[in-house]
């Protein structure tokens, strides 16, 4: 492990990092060395528009939040398991949406330019 002190916004942070060379997953443990300050709660958000009805089937759902740039199939349409049925974008990035399985879309909740957030149903395959 290697300590090393790391300042963020003027806070300083004491940081142990330890280096993985066998290729597993990198274990980080950070301890403040100041209280970390508190963020004022968020103001409540309108409540969401009741969600659309799902088809029958295994659902598509988001992985993160982000914004849905393409919608690549149609209700009824027939895709191959890792097809792309959707393109989206989160933290500038496009991340293609595949279908989970060999199988027939039952619907698509999800349009070009909705917002989503991570586990949002997107579409469903039978």
């Amino acid at each position: 492990m290697k300590r090393f002190s790391v300042t963020v916004n003027g806070k300083a942070y004491d940081v142990a990092v330890e280096e993985i060379t066998d290729g597993s997953a990198p274990v980080v443990a950070a301890a403040p060395a100041a209280p970390a300050p508190v963020a004022a709660a968020p103001a409540p958000a309108a409540a969401p528009a009741a969600p659309a009805a799902a088809g029958e089937g295994e659902t598509v759902t988001a992985p993160m939040p982000g914004t849905i740039l393409d919608v690549k199939v149609n209700v009824g349409d027939t895709v191959s398991k890792g097809q792309v049925i959707m393109i989206l974008e989160a933290m500038k990035m496009e991340n293609d949406i595949v279908a989970p399985c060999d199988g027939k879309i039952t619907s698509i909740l999800a349009k070009k330019n909705d917002t989503v957030n991570s586990g949002d149903t997107l579409a469903t395959v039978q």
